[in-house]
Parts: C-alpha cells; structure tokens; sequence
C-alpha cells in the first residue's frame, strides 16, 4: 500500500513538475512573443507613422505659414507701394500744375499726359517686373523719395 502511495505521489509530482515546466515554458514563450511582438509594433509605430505625420505635418504647415506670409507680406508691399506712389505722384502733379501753371492751356494738357504716362508706364513696368523682390521694391520707393 505504502507503495502505491509512493507511486502515486511520485506519479502526481512528476506529471504536476512536467506540466509547470511545460506551461511555465509556454507561457514564457507566449509572454515573450507578445511582448516583442507589440513592443516592435509600437516602436515602429512611432518611429515610422509618427514621426512621418509629425514631419509631415510640420513641414506642411511651416511652408503653408510662410508661403501665405510671404504672399501677404508681398500684396501688402505691392499694394502698399503702388498705393503710396500712385497717391504721391497724383498729389505732386496736381499741386504742383495747379499751383504753377494757372492756365489750362495746351502746355499744361501736354505735362499732365507726359508726366502721368510716364510715371504709369514706371511703376507698372519697373515695379511689376521686380514685384517678388521686395528689396528692389525697397530700392525703388527710396529712389522715388529721392527724386
């Protein structure tokens, strides 16, 4: 009877010690594939789709943000310039024909048309032909005031 026990008990330890090392493995097996399985997921994740979407999205929205800046900034000068000019060109010939020529006589018909086309002709050709430079912009409203 005793063994019986023994066999028993030695049967029973066997079996419970084989199946732990068997399920111990398995679930070490299991845990480990898991685990690398979504550690590599998420750190290629992040490291692919994430950083491609931040970089994607930075890079999208600086050069919208700068491209609508600049063409802003490039209307606002373009405007800003044929505006100041126009007006100060228009202002000076009036005051100054209207001042020193008291006569409307076919010399003062004649400076009015010379003067108004060609300062037209300047500022829609100089200006327009430099309009993406802004410094030539520049250049040219201070060679203007110059003047």
């Amino acid at each position: 009877m005793i063994y019986m026990y023994i066999y028993i008990y030695t049967y029973i330890h066997t079996y419970i010690h084989t199946y732990m090392h068997a399920y111990m493995h398995t679930y070490i097996y299991i845990y480990t594939c898991v685990h690398t399985y979504i550690h590599t997921y998420i750190h290629t994740y992040i490291h692919t789709y994430i950083h491609t979407y931040i970089h994607t999205y930075i890079h999208t929205y600086i050069h919208t943000y700068i491209h609508t800046y600049i063409h802003r900034q490039h209307t606002y000068i373009h405007t800003y310039i044929h505006t100041y000019i126009h007006t100060y060109i228009h202002t000076y010939i009036h005051t100054y024909i209207h001042t020193y020529i008291r006569s409307p006589s076919h010399i003062y018909i004649c400076i009015h048309a010379y003067i108004h086309t060609y300062i037209h002709t300047y500022i829609h050709t100089y200006l327009a032909s430099d309009s993406h430079e802004c410094h030539n912009n520049f250049v040219c409203i201070v060679a203007l005031q110059k003047i």
